[in-house]
């Protein structure tokens, strides 16, 4: 099973950066390739919240799931339906405190579907430069933010 695992250091408060990085709602700001970000349920129960969400890009939109940890810092997702391009795609993202803020860490394992037409190496490829890209944006965005601005 394939899987991309990306790193990087954000100067903020672990806290504020696991609530603004899971604020989907607010996605479509942080990350380029979103246009619509809604969540459809979310129900908190102690230190878990489940969400189910659709995401939308300029080509299509696909419902997932997530759940949050608001103790150990760490999100589990799975994209659900539409699957295609992939056959599985299961993410994790956790954050952990670190010398100058947070260490964000994202984890995609995931399958293609055995119709999709694009090689392995290439998906892998885009899919890497795009995950830095998006931590990349969302850290400017968390830093250049004040910590008192409310997120």
């Amino acid at each position: 099973m394939p899987r991309l695992q990306n790193s990087i250091s954000i100067r903020a408060e672990r806290q504020r950066v696991f609530d603004i990085t899971n604020d989907i709602p607010r996605w479509p700001e942080y990350f380029d390739e979103y246009v619509e970000a809604k969540v459809l349920t979310s129900t908190r129960m102690g230190q878990f919240t489940s969400l189910t969400f659709e995401l939308s890009n300029s080509v299509s939109s696909w419902r997932s799931w997530r759940l949050l940890d608001h103790i150990n810092y760490f999100a589990i997702a799975e994209r659900e339906s539409p699957l295609f391009p992939f056959a599985y795609m299961h993410l994790r993202w956790s954050y952990a405190e670190a010398e100058q803020g947070t260490e964000m860490t994202w984890t995609q394992d995931f399958e293609l579907d055995d119709r999709f037409e694009r090689p392995l190496p290439e998906v892998l490829n885009s899919m890497q430069v795009h995950t830095r890209q998006n931590q990349v944006n969302i850290k400017r965005f968390i830093e250049a933010t004040p910590a008192d601005s409310g997120r």
